[in-house]
């Protein structure tokens, strides 16, 4: 069963648009993906969805867990078949974890059925966010903040490469962040549009 929270749209200023194709949200970890996500779907009155929530779901255990008894090969098959489905099933807003968009055919296969917007935070911004959390099994290291460095650098040029990208700033609300991307939005007809 698909974990889909549908929350009517509380905006009225952007009551009037359609959303024409799933809005997938990429980025590093810490970079607000899942809380703005469910904000924007609320806001446009669409169910969101968290590739990571569905993955859980199914394998009945966290993500770390996943990593720690299968590897990371598995989890990134299961991630894309995954985020296939959703796309196939529902138009809506898609969290995605932070290694899915490193995949070429993940980064092809949002390009063809939604589009890809990229919540661009600074190093800084992402470390002050996840330093404190213990959920990350990539930064189980020595050092993560090194670790977080290196994943920064390897993975900012595949970001680069989604359809809308947004600035997300230490400083900006959730609500905020939204009206960014719906604001970025409105320059794709084909993803956002009035009624």
């Amino acid at each position: 069963m698909s974990e889909i929270e549908h929350t009517p749209a509380h905006n009225p200023t952007h009551s009037g648009l359609k959303v024409r194709k799933t809005i997938v949200m990429v980025g590093m970890m810490g970079a607000g993906k899942t809380a703005v996500g469910r904000a924007l779907a609320a806001r446009l009155d669409v169910p969101f969805l968290d590739s990571d929530a569905e993955i859980e779901s199914a394998a009945n255990m966290s993500i770390p867990e996943i990593f720690e008894r299968d590897g990371e090969p598995f989890f990134r098959l299961k991630e894309s078949q995954v985020i296939g489905r959703l796309l196939d099933e529902e138009r809506g807003v898609l969290s995605t974890g932070g290694g899915a968009f490193l995949s070429q055919d993940n980064r092809r296969m949002i390009s063809e059925r939604g589009v890809a917007v990229w919540l661009k935070a600074d190093l800084d911004v992402l470390w002050q966010r996840v330093r404190h959390k213990d959920t990350r099994p990539l930064l189980r290291t020595a050092n993560p903040r090194a670790t977080l460095a290196g994943l920064y650098d390897a993975r900012v040029p595949f970001y680069a490469e989604a359809g809308v990208a947004v600035a997300s700033d230490g400083d900006a609300s959730i609500e905020e962040m939204v009206d960014r991307v719906i604001e970025a939005l409105q320059a794709r007809p084909d993803v956002l549009g009035t009624e």
